[in-house]
């Protein structure tokens, strides 16, 4: 099997994550009357739910790591095809959303990301930029040889890069943050007003630079 080959069938397969995922909110959000994630009380308490869905996060990055690791041959390899599945997933999660249910009504809906170490809150749109990005890098990543006279240090360009995911975790979990010292019901309870857009397209600039890296000729 061909790299091209690989790569189409690690769309497949995040795709039909995507679609267990988005099946699996929907229950949920049936299940605790909140088809929509910005309402009041955004974190219903049922013991053990908690606990369960961090668990159910990790697990998901487990299964997207374990897919690039079998596509790939080389590391950086195995690298790329994790950031595709990661993206196509993500991507595909809100497309099938859309299609279950209706929800996003567009792209500047508000979203609980995820849930460790804080809630992440952001507009839809925000996740689907970075998972073009990371399906952009992991492409570059999984099906090119990497440049051997590249604009800056692979070493510089992974430090910003690795910036801007700081900044951008920074504004996704502003408002529980503000919150934390208040304790756990405070930040349960916590609905953002606002998005920091000027920081996070900052931020996502910083992302890019790796993903800029000339290709060879």
């Amino acid at each position: 099997m061909n790299d091209w080959k690989r790569w189409w069938v690690v769309l497949v397969y995040a795709s039909g994550m995507a679609w267990v995922e988005a099946a699996a909110a929907l229950y949920l959000r049936n299940l605790f009357n909140h088809a929509e994630p910005y309402q009041a009380d955004p974190f219903p308490v049922i013991r053990g739910m908690a606990q369960i869905e961090v668990a159910r996060e990790a697990a998901t990055l487990v299964m997207l790591l374990t897919v690039g690791i079998l596509a790939g041959r080389t590391t950086r390899s195995r690298l790329g095809y994790t950031a595709i599945a990661f993206g196509v997933w993500d991507i595909f999660y809100y497309v099938f959303l859309k299609t279950m249910c209706g929800w996003p009504h567009s792209v500047m809906d508000w979203d609980i990301l995820f849930l460790t170490p804080l809630p992440w809150w952001g507009p839809v749109l925000a996740p689907v930029l970075i998972a073009l990005l990371l399906i952009l890098w992991g492409t570059l990543a999984s099906q090119f040889e990497p440049a051997r006279t590249p604009v800056l240090p692979g070493k510089v360009a992974s430090a910003i890069g690795a910036l801007g995911i700081v900044l951008g975790l920074l504004v996704f979990m502003a408002d529980s943050m503000a919150a934390a010292h208040l304790g756990v019901e405070a930040v349960r309870h916590v609905l953002p007003r606002s998005f920091n857009r000027p920081l996070f397209c900052c931020a996502l600039s910083l992302m890019s630079v790796p993903v800029l890296q000339p290709l060879p000729p």
